[in-house]
């Protein structure tokens, strides 16, 4: 029977600590305290834990060069989120390589893989809609190559995230449907394994439970695959019981409403009206104009770099944060306010109350 191999993994889970942890007190981090790196010293040494000696060698030498992993680029908000990155990257004389998944976990695991041969000296990531494990990114870790997630994150293996307020504003664009007339709404979202879809959902079913409107198993739609989503919701907008509000909880779920709406003649925002998280730069030149909760795409990015930056030059800031929240925003259009209205609150900005 072979031995369990002793690697950070191993420490980590003996210790009940991250594989982040144990990975920044062997390198004597001034982030961990002086009592777990004892006790992470003593266990390391227990189990005769052996160091990579080539990963060593390859953090010791920069590459002048950060990694992105997108899980799409016909997105407009990964387009403003790289913009951001690289705002900061040139101001820093780094390179930017940008890696796309293609919404597939095997190319995600696969590009991951490469990263770790030493090619960059950093990675921001956006998982991808398949993604349901992390084994992939632990990797990077135990590497010491630093890692910080973005929109789409895992907080449980102990990097920095940074995020927008997914519940807060999904509570607040529910409302705004139902203060609308809206009282039978779908939420159409991606697979519910992901941060931003679990946070969503949370947010839009909170908003119903709020208004006593009918939540359950059927209020929301989960786009595994763009073909059978497709189908499905075409079966529930021109069913018996169709919806009166769609809250799509990504812009490309929204544009497929769209196609549906015209190829079925429904009449938005009469019978239909609907809603989106989008960036979507000519959303207000749809017909009609969509509703977005657009998102600070570009501060996220920026944001995102600049914690990397202080990961890649072992710096730290006084009350430096884990997990950064930057607020969102609804902008109200013809999709959801009607004709009637739209003149007057086309371009109307109502802010995310965080604290709701």
């Amino acid at each position: 029977m072979m031995s369990e191999k002793i690697d950070l993994r191993r420490i980590a889970r003996e210790l009940n600590i991250s594989v982040s942890t144990v990975s920044r007190a062997l390198r004597d981090s001034h982030e961990i305290s002086v009592e777990t790196k004892q006790k992470v010293f003593a266990l390391a040494h227990q189990l005769n834990y052996v160091p990579n000696p080539y990963a060593s060698s390859l953090r010791r030498q920069k590459s002048k060069t950060i990694g992105v992993i997108l899980p799409e680029l016909p997105n407009n908000f990964f387009t403003h989120v790289v913009n951001g990155i690289e705002y900061v990257a040139r101001q820093k004389d780094y390179h930017v390589l940008i890696y796309i998944t293609h919404e597939q976990a095997s190319q995600e695991k696969a590009l991951i893989r490469h990263l770790q041969s030493g090619r960059v000296d950093g990675v921001l990531a956006s998982v991808c809609a398949q993604t349901n494990d992390i084994e992939h990114f632990l990797g990077l870790i135990q590497l010491g190559i630093p890692l910080v997630f973005f929109d789409r994150v895992y907080e449980e293996i102990g990097v920095p995230t940074v995020t927008t307020n997914d519940y807060e504003a999904s509570f607040a664009a529910t409302e705004h449907l139902i203060q609308q007339g809206c009282k039978h709404i779908l939420h159409v979202c991606l697979p519910l394994h992901l941060s931003i879809s679990r946070k969503r959902l949370e947010g839009f079913c909170a908003a119903m439970k709020k208004y006593g409107l009918l939540v359950d198993s059927h209020s929301w739609l989960v786009a595994d695959d763009m073909e059978s989503f497709y189908r499905a919701l075409e079966t529930r907008l021109i069913g018996n019981c169709a919806p009166d509000g769609i809250f799509a909880s990504v812009e490309k779920l929204a544009i497929t409403v769209y196609h549906i709406c015209q190829k079925r003649g429904i009449r938005i925002p009469d019978q239909l009206k609907v809603l989106a998280f989008s960036n979507l730069e000519t959303a207000a030149l749809l017909a009609p104009p969509l509703t977005t909760v657009t998102q600070p795409a570009f501060e996220m990015g920026k944001k995102a770099a600049e914690i990397l930056f202080r990961k890649i030059e072992k710096r730290r800031e006084i009350f430096e944060e884990q997990h950064y929240v930057i607020p969102s925003a609804l902008i109200a259009r013809a999709s959801t306010l009607g004709r009637l209205s739209y003149p007057k609150f086309s371009e109307e900005h109502v802010a995310m109350n965080a604290e709701k």
